[in-house]
């Protein structure tokens, strides 16, 4: 069985949903500590002008994980941020498949932004037909930090496979991972081009997952085989 493991990102890119793609169980990591640096609270879109960052407001203290976060929903940022993406996306081919839906999602009530970015992820996930077991890491209660707690919570599901992301080489190692009886490997993912719209500002890798959904729709099937052809290039 394969396991991997992210934070709770905010409308996140095309590699994080290609990690459940390639996993039997995908692990919401929602109670470690928020970070300013990463992605729980910004992601980037595609523009005329190029990218462009849909930021939200969170209240939250040093220390605080990301399940403790609370959105700053009275600054209205839910409306500009939809205001900014109907703007930018309406005429793309698939708009009118998602936004919706998201809309629904985004405007929803939440008690933390770890909620809503499940909620979020989890959706687009279904939607791209993905068969991974989804669950969070604030219901497996493991209070060990770092590797250690990437290899307590893959031991506690019994998995023999763990995907990793290429930054976490920082601090883990094969062989702590061996010795534990799991396989360490880090994902294969790498930028997949597509159609976007507004082509004399070039292609623009990075950008939101909507980016890719709004152009072109649940096709996760081409995101597999364009990572495929990419390897073989390497």
């Amino acid at each position: 069985m394969t396991v991997s493991i992210h934070q709770p990102d905010y409308i996140s890119y095309l590699g994080y949903f290609y990690k459940i793609c390639k996993s039997d169980v995908f692990v919401f990591l929602d109670d470690c500590q928020f970070s300013n640096d990463n992605m729980h609270h910004w992601n980037r879109i595609k523009t005329p002008q190029g990218e462009c960052r849909l930021k939200i407001p969170v209240e939250q203290h040093l220390g605080d994980p990301i399940n403790r976060v609370r959105t700053r929903d009275e600054l209205g940022w839910k409306e500009k941020h939809l205001k900014t993406i109907e703007m930018n996306y309406s005429r793309a081919k698939y708009f009118g498949d998602f936004f919706p839906v998201f809309k629904e999602m985004l405007t929803a009530d939440y008690g933390n932004i770890a909620d809503m970015n499940k909620v979020i992820n989890t959706e687009i996930a279904r939607r791209f037909g993905f068969k991974a077991e989804i669950i969070s890491s604030s219901d497996m209660n493991i209070g060990s930090v770092r590797e250690q707690r990437v290899i307590d919570i893959v031991s506690s599901l019994g998995a023999d496979t763990y995907i990793s992301g290429h930054g976490a080489k920082a601090y883990q190692s094969d062989e702590h991972f061996n010795a534990a009886g799991i396989k360490l490997v880090y994902t294969d993912y790498s930028p997949v081009e597509y159609r976007q719209q507004w082509p004399k500002v070039g292609f623009l890798p990075y950008m939101s997952t909507i980016d890719y959904i709004f152009n072109c729709g649940f096709d996760f099937d081409y995101v597999e085989r364009a990572v495929a052809e990419n390897q073989k290039e390497i």
